[in-house]
């Protein structure tokens, strides 16, 4: 027989008693794990939240950090191509300037070359200016030296006198006679006139006006004409001489330049006259001749 004996079963009343126990336990216990994790989980949910407001602002930052980065890329790249402009700008403005600087260079230069040139044509007119007026002052020399020796050798056939164009010669009736009304030579006449000749004919550079004048008597068509045929025969006869034609020029004045006013014998008598204006060409322009200086 054994000693060991089974412990009795308990009654059924007994078990659901037990379980009903078990179950407030377990109910109990599970409330109690419930409630301690849902507090938990409600501070884990919390934490989570912030965390993510703090990833948020983080993510806010970092987008907002990305923006502002390429928004600083684009301008950065904006003022790139600004500078790259400005470069390229400032690189043609500069080829410009050395272009414009050395075209104006080359016109520097061939300005100092035509200033040298200029100088250097001013030295050589002022060099030909002054040789040019040196033979002009011994032309003039030369022209004064002879018009004192025609001056001279006329003087003594005639009354002559110099004026600011040359000399002039008047042939008055105590010189030159006529036969009243007439253009024909007296012996006389031609005799002074062949003297005349001879010094004419030596002289150089010079030119003659043979002007005849009468008197005032007569009508002024027939003096005009008298005078101009008196005139010429003055200058035939000298031709004749030997004197060139070339250097003649011959005119009449009739009454219009009286050298005495008066009406009678005597002022007749001067008025009546062939003049000589004997002109150095050379030195002398013809355009000056007017007034009393008219030879």
């Amino acid at each position: 027989m054994s000693l060991l004996t089974t412990p009795p079963e308990p009654s059924v009343e007994t078990k659901s008693s037990r379980g009903r126990g078990i179950i407030v336990a377990v109910s109990l216990v599970i409330g109690s794990i419930g409630g301690f994790m849902a507090s938990r989980t409600l501070e884990h949910v919390e934490q989570l939240n912030e965390q993510i407001d703090t990833l948020e602002n983080a993510l806010q930052e970092v987008t907002d950090h990305a923006r502002d980065a390429s928004q600083r890329a684009v301008n950065a790249e904006q003022s790139v191509e600004s500078a790259t402009t400005a470069q390229k700008s400032a690189e043609i403005e500069a080829d410009e300037a050395r272009q414009q600087a050395a075209n104006a260079n080359q016109r520097a230069a061939i300005a100092v070359e035509r200033a040298a040139i200029a100088q250097a044509t001013s030295i050589e007119a002022q060099e030909e200016a002054i040789q040019v007026r040196k033979q002009a002052e011994e032309a003039q020399r030369v022209a004064e030296t002879e018009l004192n020796r025609l001056n001279e050798a006329l003087g003594k056939i005639a009354n002559t006198r110099r004026t600011a164009l040359g000399l002039v010669m008047s042939l008055d009736e105590g010189s030159l006679k006529f036969d009243t009304d007439q253009a024909n030579l007296r012996p006389e006449s031609r005799e002074i006139l062949s003297r005349i000749a001879g010094i004419l004919f030596t002289a150089e550079g010079f030119t003659i006006t043979i002007s005849g004048h009468t008197d005032a008597r007569g009508s002024e068509t027939y003096n005009q004409r008298l005078s101009e045929l008196r005139a010429q025969a003055v200058a035939n006869y000298l031709i004749e001489s030997g004197v060139s034609s070339d250097l003649f020029t011959v005119e009449g004045l009739g009454e219009t330049y009286p050298l005495d006013p008066g009406d009678n014998t005597e002022a007749y008598a001067k008025n009546r006259r062939v003049e000589l204006g004997i002109v150095n060409a050379r030195i002398i322009d013809q355009t000056e001749l007017t007034g009393d200086d008219r030879p």
